[in-house]
């Protein structure tokens, strides 16, 4: 510490200097930008390892959540065909679209009204396919061999009322219903798949045929989230309780993500859970609905033909207690709703009236298990519809699941 004295005409000016200060702010300030720099030389060098396994150019993360996000190449079909491979909307030539393969009548469309009065949702961009009769897209893409991925993508039917989107990668394939609209907008939906070897060949076919030849599904945005394998906690019995792991959307999803029906838990988007029903699971994040807790949260939005389900280690004749919360994702789903919960013998029925606002509420019972595995299974008693908008299914919020042992 010094002491300064400065004399301006006769009076005497001091300043007490401390000397460590001014130090300790130098070197505060020098720490900042050095973890700056070693944070964009990190990112950089993620970009690049990301570019090298052909995952994308566009990367992202979910507000720094969870795995690894990207488009497929060219998966929001903003990078236009050529002209001269486009006859009107047909693409011409097994590659006239960029960075994918097509067999088959594919359109390359742009969204909003169509002539003859149709209408293509293109919710996530300017510009998307649509698969006629028998006609398919594809991409090979770098996985990880026993890794665990969802697509994540943006489809709509455009003509008949059982249109299907059929799914692969081999050796998996399974079919996407698009008969049951969900939002007037589009859908997202979301597949899972193991990947079996370090490439994987992504298809999107339409298998139907119809009348006229051209209609089928659209396609408006292709992405692809990477999981790791969720494990019960020593307090929890139950995988993936609060639905923290999830197809967390790439792009801007306000509709939330559709999980397909028959979906088994070793290749579910849903890491640990069943889809085990007749219609679609909602997959819903805090940043675009209410939450009970956390960051994601599942819809039940088809009645008792959307149910989850997750089988569990238990101990023959051991009591266990089974706990979760039932609310509301804050949407405009409005009415009586009840989410009925079964585990080995015992069942629960929760009654959760809404008004559309937010809200949830807590509830847990007890049940013995009878055998070394036991289902846990949930559904909707009721179907819903939002208060602005009849034409899109709703439901309550299941969060929060908790299994363990009474003492």
């Amino acid at each position: 510490m010094e002491i300064c004295v400065n004399r301006d005409e006769g009076e005497a000016r001091v300043w007490v200097l401390d000397y460590w200060t001014l130090r300790r702010t130098q070197r505060s300030t020098a720490q900042r930008k050095g973890r700056a720099a070693q944070k964009r030389q990190r990112r950089t060098g993620e970009q690049r390892r990301r570019k090298r396994e052909g995952i994308g150019a566009e990367t992202t993360s979910f507000l720094g959540f969870g795995k690894p996000m990207a488009y497929l190449q060219n998966g929001n079909f903003e990078e236009k065909p050529d002209p001269k491979n486009l006859q009107k909307t047909k693409l011409i030539g097994k590659y006239s679209l960029p960075k994918w393969e097509i067999n088959g009548l594919v359109e390359y469309v742009t969204g909003g009204p169509q002539p003859g009065g149709m209408f293509f949702p293109v919710a996530h961009g300017i510009h998307a396919v649509r698969l006629g009769n028998d006609a398919s897209i594809s991409q090979t893409i770098k996985v990880k061999p026993g890794q665990l991925y969802a697509l994540i993508l943006g489809a709509s039917r455009t003509c008949a009322q059982d249109e299907v989107l059929r799914i692969s990668v081999p050796p998996q394939s399974g079919d996407v219903p698009l008969q049951t609209l969900y939002s007037l907008n589009g859908d997202v939906i979301a597949w899972g798949f193991r990947a079996t070897s370090n490439v994987a060949k992504v298809t999107f076919h339409n298998p139907g045929v119809q009348e006229d030849p051209s209609c089928g599904p659209l396609l408006d945005a292709i992405a692809i989230r990477e999981f790791y394998p969720p494990a019960p906690t020593r307090g929890n019995l139950v995988k993936n309780s609060g639905f923290e792991e999830g197809p967390f959307p790439i792009f801007n999803s306000t509709n939330g993500v559709l999980l397909p029906p028959k979906q088994e838990d070793f290749m579910s988007p849903l890491p640990g859970w069943i889809i085990e029903s007749l219609k679609a699971v909602k997959f819903i994040d805090s940043w675009h609905f209410n939450v009970p807790s956390g960051h994601g949260a599942v819809e039940l939005v088809a009645g008792r033909e959307s149910a989850i389900a997750q089988i569990l280690r238990t101990i023959p004749n051991k009591v266990y207690n089974l706990t979760f919360t039932i609310g509301d994702a804050k949407n405009g789903c409005h009415g009586s709703m009840m989410i009925e919960a079964f585990a080995a013998k015992d069942t629960l029925k929760v009654p959760y009236k809404s008004v559309g606002k937010g809200g949830y509420k807590t509830a847990s019972f007890r049940f013995k298990a009878i055998a070394p595995r036991t289902r846990i299974t949930f559904y909707s008693s009721f179907y819903h519809t939002r208060i602005d908008d009849f034409g899109s299914l709703c439901g309550p919020v299941l969060d929060q699941v908790v299994v363990f042992p009474v003492a």
